[in-house]
């Protein structure tokens, strides 16, 4: 019985997903949900690509931030992004389709072209939750241990591209990307690893690049 419990809850978020999905895309919207371990990096890194997104392309960008209490990340990000929605899960553990869906009826979809999910910090529960997504983007950083990927298999599974943050920090931790790339082998064999530091600028030219290059070619 527990079993069909949580079969018909996924059943009825993936159905709200894909309208998300369907809705996102007739503004011709990149969506992007982020996932990772609490601080890893993900404020920071959005903190530099939105504003680098509009520079360089002339592209805006809207973020809904997930997390159990406050609105730290997004009073952070109220500089960068155009548009803003903050959603408090009160102790839940990851965002939900309708969660998402109720966030969108708050933006103004016609005036962006990125929508970037920052989801609870969490390697769990996230990952079995589609939100309507363009893409899904897994990020682990340098001080967390080089053992992530393989403690946590099934947040790198879906994910589109792998973002490894604080590489600054590889030097002076002992970190083994070797071993981050042999386990991402395992699990996943389809997407690009890109290195990054969001604080000392390393990477993230690839990484603006290859976002470009997805609303790109989703909209082609």
């Amino acid at each position: 019985m527990q079993i069909s419990v949580l079969h018909s809850v996924l059943k009825a978020n993936d159905a709200v997903a894909r309208g998300n999905r369907h809705r996102l895309g007739q503004y011709k919207l990149l969506a992007l949900n982020i996932t990772s371990a609490p601080g890893s990096g993900k404020t920071t890194l959005l903190e530099k690509t939105i504003p680098a997104l509009a520079a360089e392309n002339d592209q805006r960008s809207a973020v809904i931030v997930g997390d159990l209490q406050t609105s730290r990340d997004a009073e952070r990000l109220g500089g960068v992004a155009d548009q803003i929605v903050q959603i408090n899960t009160e102790g839940g553990c990851h965002l939900s389709a309708t969660m998402i869906s109720e966030a969108l009826d708050q933006l103004d979809l016609a005036c962006v072209s990125y929508l970037f999910i920052e989801n609870v910090g969490n390697m769990v529960c996230p990952a079995c939750y589609d939100l309507g997504e363009h893409v899904r983007v897994a990020m682990l950083s340098v001080p967390e241990g080089d053992d992530k990927v393989a403690k946590y298999p099934t947040l790198f599974q879906p994910a589109d591209v792998i973002l490894l943050n604080k590489v600054d920090l590889i030097g002076v931790l002992s970190y083994q990307v070797n071993r981050v790339r042999e386990d991402l082998s395992l699990v996943n064999t389809k997407s690009p690893l890109i290195e990054l530091s969001t604080i000392a600028g390393v990477g993230m030219t690839s990484w603006y690049s290859w976002l470009v290059r997805q609303h790109r070619e989703l909209y082609i």
